[in-house]
């Protein structure tokens, strides 16, 4: 009879000899639900306690927004009189909350606040990104993955340098040379040319450090921002606009005494910190900010900026809000919630009606988790926008249309020898070779099949899919006999699943199913979990799109 280690070493779900499955820090108590996870302050002596700053004492500060310097044409992108911006990744210093010392940043904006672009659908802009950051990083970075050493820019180099950036335009549909890839980062003095064609339906996207080795790092130093994309189909819904629309931008922090950002890492933590969680939310750059809002609808835009941590939202006082909108735009229709959870990188739009809470507080929430607070004026309620019945057409994907069915796994593989656990994508790490080619304008099946106890959120670049289903499996006879035997029904997507996504949440030992179009561009792009520590060791896998 099998025993269980047997089945795992038959399955190749452990690293050899000595070798146990782990579930990791993150675990699901149920699909769709946000991870309990040990938080980054293993040490109370090493960082500040939630108690110890007051919420709600420092006003939300919102987005910097980016205006163009002119026009320019690059033959080499394909590029035609675009709107040109130049982005500075810039240290700074700057203060998160009234009690705290001001805490070194890394910054597109040149403040805490993230950046922010206001671009139309269909007028491509170019955007430089420049690194003018100093030479050596202010966290604890750990040597660089074995994938970097196959990085063409490795050649002859015994090391990466630490202050290394490259920024991925998340959820874009763009060309694989201004994706962000990895392994096109570039060091501190030296900048890089991205087109973005802004050919996809209005949007929240979003932008973030992709370095290799180095993007948790640089994310958590601040270097992310918003990117919102506008149509003509999206304006004529009279959604508010301007002071009303509220672009909110979440993330967490560990803070040392000193009020620096707290980091376990190697030699000081052990091996690697398999996620980061926080012990205090901020909102665009601010430590538990409050916001003074009117007594009338809001269109509130979320981004789950955090590395590792899952956001599950509410309003406090039994107020409900409307999705109208996730990754990649509206939906057909909004959808009622009093609790939403987000993984990282996962946007969402929703309308909050404030006209009937007029003198009142309301707190958005985490599971308890202080987010930030709404202040409402006691003036008279305003009823200039409404809540719309129906948003934007979406046709379903028939899954006949699909020319293939791929059955991908997530692993973790963890050696009591001292060495690193590892996370993988179907048992292949960076650097082997590509086994996902698939070929542009065809659309393909993903099942993502789940081996671990953690929620991962799966993102894949250039494209946008639909989720199909999601169904559970016995993990026993997979690992006995290599065979997916479910253990209950096909669930279909929830309701503010129903439109275009970016990034899916693939639930425990569960199989999750979506339909993606390969519409867009040939070329090199990823697919990875965004659990930002998860796919830098070694979540992350290169798939090639080919004519």
């Amino acid at each position: 009879m099998w025993t269980r280690r047997a089945l795992l070493q038959r399955a190749g779900m452990v690293a050899g000899a000595g070798s146990l499955l782990r579930g990791n820090l993150l675990r699901a108590q149920h699909a769709m639900a946000p991870q309990m996870a040990m938080p980054a302050s293993t040490s109370h002596a090493r960082t500040l306690a939630v108690s110890s700053l007051q919420p709600f004492v420092d006003e939300l500060q919102l987005p910097m927004l980016q205006h163009s310097t002119g026009k320019r044409s690059d033959t080499k992108l394909n590029a035609t009189d675009a709107a040109y911006f130049r982005v500075r990744a810039r240290a700074i210093t700057a203060k998160l909350h009234r009690d705290l010392p001001p805490t070194q940043l890394w910054s597109y904006s040149g403040s805490a606040a993230p950046v922010l672009f206001d671009v139309r659908s269909g007028a491509g802009v170019l955007v430089e990104w420049a690194n003018e950051l100093p030479a050596k990083h202010f966290l604890p970075i750990d040597l660089p993955l074995p994938g970097m050493k196959h990085s063409p820019q490795m050649d002859g180099m015994q090391t990466a340098p630490e202050t290394r950036i490259v920024t991925h335009l998340h959820g874009a549909h763009v060309p694989a040379i201004s994706d962000g890839y990895p392994e096109d980062w570039f060091g501190t003095g030296h900048s890089r040319l991205c087109f973005y064609p802004n050919k996809q339906d209005a949007a929240a996207l979003w932008m973030h450090d992709h370095a290799m080795g180095t993007g948790r790092f640089n994310v958590l130093a601040g270097l992310a921002g918003w990117y919102i994309l506008r149509d003509e189909a999206e304006d004529a819904l009279g959604l508010p606009t301007g002071p009303f629309e509220l672009p909110l931008m979440l993330t967490d922090r560990a803070f040392t005494p000193e009020g620096q950002i707290y980091y376990p890492n190697p030699p000081d933590e052990g091996t690697w910190t398999p996620e980061y969680i926080g012990d205090f939310a901020l909102v665009n750059g601010t430590v538990h900010p409050f916001c003074r809002v009117q007594p009338r609808l809001y269109r509130l835009r979320i981004v789950n900026a955090a590395n590792a941590r899952f956001f599950a939202l509410s309003l406090t006082g039994g107020v409900s809000f409307h999705v109208i909108g996730m990754d990649q735009g509206l939906l057909p229709a909004p959808v009622a919630a009093e609790r939403l959870v987000l993984a990282p990188a996962e946007r969402a739009d929703i309308l909050v009606d404030f006209s009937t809470m007029r003198g009142r507080t309301v707190e958005l929430h985490s599971d308890g988790l202080q987010v930030m607070q709404f202040r409402v004026d006691n003036a008279p309620a305003q009823t200039t926008s409404h809540m719309p019945t129906s948003l934007r057409p979406i046709e379903r994907i028939t899954e006949s249309t699909a020319v293939c069915t791929r059955r991908l796994t997530l692993n973790e593989f963890n050696a009591d020898n001292g060495e690193a656990m590892v996370m993988l994508l179907s048992r292949a790490h960076w650097a082997d070779p590509v086994t996902e080619i698939v070929k542009l304008g065809t659309t393909e099946i993903w099942e993502l099949a789940n081996l671990t106890g953690d929620t991962h959120p799966i993102h894949l670049h250039m494209v946008r899919f639909q989720i199909l289903d999601r169904q559970g499996f016995s993990d026993y006879e997979y690992l006995a006999n290599d065979a997916f035997v479910p253990n209950g029904p096909r669930t279909p997507p929830a309701a503010h699943e129903s439109g275009w996504k970016d990034v899916v949440q693939c639930p425990p030992y569960m199989v999750t199913r979506i339909a993606v179009p390969f519409n867009g561009y040939a070329g090199r792009y990823l697919w990875h979990c965004h659990i930002l520590e998860h796919e830098a060791n070694d979540m992350m896998r290169p798939y090639d799109v080919v004519v």
